[in-house]
Order: C-alpha cells, then sequence, then structure tokens
C-alpha cells in the first residue's frame, strides 16, 4: 500500500513540473486547440494549447517505473499499448494543429488505426492464454475463448472512443479517469487476494495495478492545470491514450466486464451520440440540444464544474458499488 502511495503522490508532482514546464513551451509554439463554432459556450476556449495528455501519460509512466519490481511483463504490454493510442491522437492533434482545423484524422482513418491495434494485442492476450474474465458481482468466471478476439477488438474501440466523446468540459475526461484507474486497481489488489490460485503471479497483476495508481496520480496533477478554466487539453493525444489504458489494464486483468461499470460515464457519453444520430436520421429531430450529453446539460444552463462533478460522483458510485461487494464477500 506505501508503495501505491508514494507512485500516486510522485506521479502528480512530476506531472506538476512537467506541466509548469511544458505549457509554455506549446504556446510558444501555438499547439493551440480550435474550436467547434457552434459550441457558443466554448468560444474562450480557442488557442488554448493542446497535446497536454503528455503531461500525465509521461508522469504515470515514470513513476510506475521508478516504483515497480518483480514481474513487469503484462505492465509493459499495457505501457505500450498505451503509448501506441497516444501516437494516434498525437498525429490527429498534429493534423489538426498544422492544418488549422477542428478535425484531424478522417474517422475512416483513425478507425483503421485503433483497430489494427486492438487486434494485434487481442491476438497476444489470445495467445496467452487470458481469455478468462471475472463475472461483475460473482465469483464466477468466463472462458471466452472464440469470442475473445471479436469482443476485445469492439471493447477497445468503444472504450477509446468513449473516452474520446467525454473529452468535452474543463476537467471531464481526466475526473472520471483517475477515479476509474484507482477503483480499476483497487478490484484487482482486492481480487489477487481473494482469487489467488487464479493468478499465476501476483506480482504481475500487483504492477498492473501500480501502473493505474500512478497514471492516476498523473492525472490529478495535470487537473491542476485543466479544471476551469484550462489552461492546457489533453487532445486526443491523452483521450485515446486513456482509452487505450483502461481497456487493455482492466483486459489484461481479467476485468473487462466491469469497464461498462467504471466507465458508466463513458457509456453515457457514446450511447447519447448514438441515440442522437439514430433519432434524427429517422424524424429529422433531435432528442438532445447537443451531443454528447454533457454539452446537453451546458446548454441547459448547467455550470461546467457542476456537470464534471456529477460525471464524477457518478463513477464513484459505480466503483464503490463494486468495491463494496468484494468486501464484504471477503469478509474485511
Amino acid at each position: 500500500m506505501k508503495t501505491l502511495f508514494s507512485a500516486f503522490i510522485a506521479a502528480a508532482a512530476l506531472s506538476v513540473v512537467i506541466g509548469i514546464c511544458l505549457i509554455p513551451i506549446l504556446k510558444k509554439l501555438k499547439f493551440g486547440q480550435n474550436i467547434l463554432g457552434y459550441v457558443e459556450e466554448h468560444n474562450y476556449k480557442s488557442g488554448t494549447p493542446t497535446m497536454g495528455g503528455i503531461i500525465f501519460i509521461a508522469a504515470g509512466i515514470i513513476s510506475f517505473y521508478l516504483f515497480s519490481s518483480g514481474g513487469r511483463f503484462l505492465s509493459t504490454v499495457c505501457v505500450l499499448v498505451g503509448l501506441a493510442y497516444m501516437v494516434v491522437g498525437l498525429t490527429d492533434d498534429a493534423v489538426k494543429i498544422f492544418l488549422k482545423r477542428n478535425e484531424g484524422l478522417s474517422p475512416v482513418q483513425k478507425t483503421v488505426f485503433e483497430f489494427a491495434i486492438a487486434t494485434i494485442i487481442s491476438i497476444f492476450a489470445y495467445t496467452r492464454g487470458l481469455y478468462t474474465v471475472f463475472v461483475p458481482f460473482s465469483e464466477k468466471t468466463l472462458e471466452l475463448k472464440g469470442w475473445f478476439i471479436p469482443l476485445c477488438v469492439v471493447v477497445f474501440i468503444a472504450t477509446t472512443n468513449s473516452v474520446n466523446l467525454t473529452d468535452g468540459l474543463d476537467g471531464l475526461a481526466g475526473g472520471v479517469s483517475y477515479l476509474n484507474l484507482l477503483f480499476s486497481a483497487a478490484i484487482i489488489i482486492i481480487q489477487t487476494s481473494l482469487f489467488a490460485d487464479k493468478y499465476a503471479t501476483e506480482s504481475e497483476y500487483y504492477n498492473v495495478a501500480l501502473l493505474e495508481v500512478s497514471l492516476a496520480g498523473g492525472i490529478v496533477g495535470y487537473l491542476l492545470f485543466n479544471t476551469y478554466k484550462a489552461s492546457v487539453f489533453m487532445g486526443d493525444t491523452g483521450s485515446l491514450a486513456l482509452g487505450g489504458f483502461i481497456a487493455i489494464c482492466q483486459l489484461l486483468s481479467g476485468n473487462m466486464l466491469f469497464i461498462p461499470i467504471l466507465g458508466i460515464m463513458f457509456v453515457v457519453s457514446s450511447l447519447s451520440v448514438i441515440i442522437q444520430v439514430l433519432h434524427y436520421k429517422r424524424t429529422k429531430r433531435r432528442v438532445f440540444l447537443m451531443a454528447p450529453i454533457h454539452h446537453h446539460f451546458q446548454h441547459k444552463g448547467y455550470a461546467e464544474s457542476k456537470i464534471v462533478f456529477a460525471y464524477k460522483l457518478i463513477t464513484a458510485f459505480a466503483g464503490l458499488i463494486c468495491i463494496i461487494y468484494y468486501l464484504f464477500k471477503g469478509g474485511y
């Protein structure tokens, strides 16, 4: 526990230092975010530096390797996958900046890159025999076998894009993500205690949890610059990487089915967009004032800080429900 706490604090502090150094450089290079014209509430954000995801990703990874020990194979795979998605996001942000437009890579281009990464890691996990998953709120596990690879690909694409869609208000994606990562880490640690027989190498899974805690610490430090009014945005560099880290850490730890529970607000963001698009195509009318749904609440007059707090509160409740179940089950 001491190591987890130390890694969290170190990552947060390192994130602050990196942010203080990097943000002026991003401003000097004019790596600013172009804002959609029809989001009137965000006009003041135009020109705010983007690519800030580098801050917490670097801080989290550095802190993880400083404090980790023992088996680090699975956690290093998680790092590589997260970095792969970061590169896709970095490319997307670079296109936006240098072509001075709000849209970077085309949806097809982005999907192809995401699909390729998801497919490679899903096949890797399957060949390593990591296709057994825990059933939430149960002591049971499922061996997905033939269903594992296609389901994993869907989970990766859904998670990365859902986090990306949630990144629309100051501190929103970061705030929800660090809670998601902390609760995911807590679940892994409790599971290794309750179901030790299901873990071949406990240190491997402990290090996956340590990576999540380190990333969460990095995000907390980054939020010093990203809460309302933000002085830097994470960009697709950060949001796609976060989606990748969340998906791979929970996939390799056998907790893939926990993703829609801990990531309930990511699910809400995606569903609001799907509902809006399908309903509009059928009726030419909108269900929400704007999608994703956090923009609907913003158009209704709710302050960004209140919307962000509500998203974090719901995420915390979802995480606590998962933790409480395991704590009672284990007799803690």
